[in-house]
């Protein structure tokens, strides 16, 4: 199913989000350290212009997280909110200069082991906005469209190998994995790095994105 990139797609997710109940933060989380992601929505690169998340695969020159793929984001700045940690993020990696006008919503907090509660910051990009990735973080960037992750054959994040499921819990289906080209490809190499996928709540939209620490 195509989501066109439109007024129509917009306002359907801004009303899920809204509805959305964010499950709240356990005592347990409360001192970990705050950081945010933007699950960011832009239009596709294929012709039926539908609409797409944008998913990097990191520099390989950082020192943390290296050749990863990952949602833009990072830790909150002191005095930080989650959105404007996630905003600012978006700029310093993407070069989007996005408002909070353009915020559709939050999903709920994820824990990591690394020491983060990682809040998901839904964003809308405008086609207008110019994407210009910095070489120092990114190495590419892609437009996974949401039509691709949403197939019902596309990934599972409950159904996996017990042997792997307390380390890198992939799916048995066929997850999503961009290619060089920037569109969505499968299958991909053995030798590439495959992502993490933790376990995943329904988000907004119909959709299930997650984050990585």
């Amino acid at each position: 199913m195509t989501r066109p990139f439109d007024h129509t797609t917009r306002r359907n997710i801004a009303e899920r989000c809204a509805a959305f109940a964010r499950l709240p933060a356990g005592e347990s989380m409360l001192a970990l350290k705050r950081a945010a992601v933007a699950i960011a929505l832009t239009e596709a690169d294929d012709a039926a212009g539908g609409t797409a998340v944008l998913l990097t695969l990191r520099a390989a020159g950082l020192r943390a997280h290296s050749s990863q793929w990952a949602l833009p984001g990072g830790r909150c700045d002191e005095g930080e909110t989650q959105v404007t940690a996630a905003l600012r993020e978006l700029h310093e990696e993407l070069g989007l200069d996005l408002r909070e006008a353009n915020v559709l919503g939050l999903l709920d907090d994820y824990p990591t082991r690394s020491g983060y509660l990682i809040t998901p910051v839904v964003v809308w990009a405008d086609a207008s906005a110019a994407i210009a990735p910095n070489p120092e973080e990114v190495a590419s960037v892609h437009r996974i469209a949401l039509g691709d992750i949403e197939r019902a054959d596309a990934f599972d994040f409950t159904t996996h190998s017990r042997k792997h499921a307390a380390r890198d819990p992939v799916s048995s289906r066929r997850p999503i994995y961009p290619r060089a080209d920037g569109g969505a490809d499968l299958p991909v190499p053995r030798s590439a790095r495959r992502p993490r996928y933790p376990r995943c709540r329904a988000g907004t939209a119909g959709i299930c994105l997650e984050v990585g620490a």
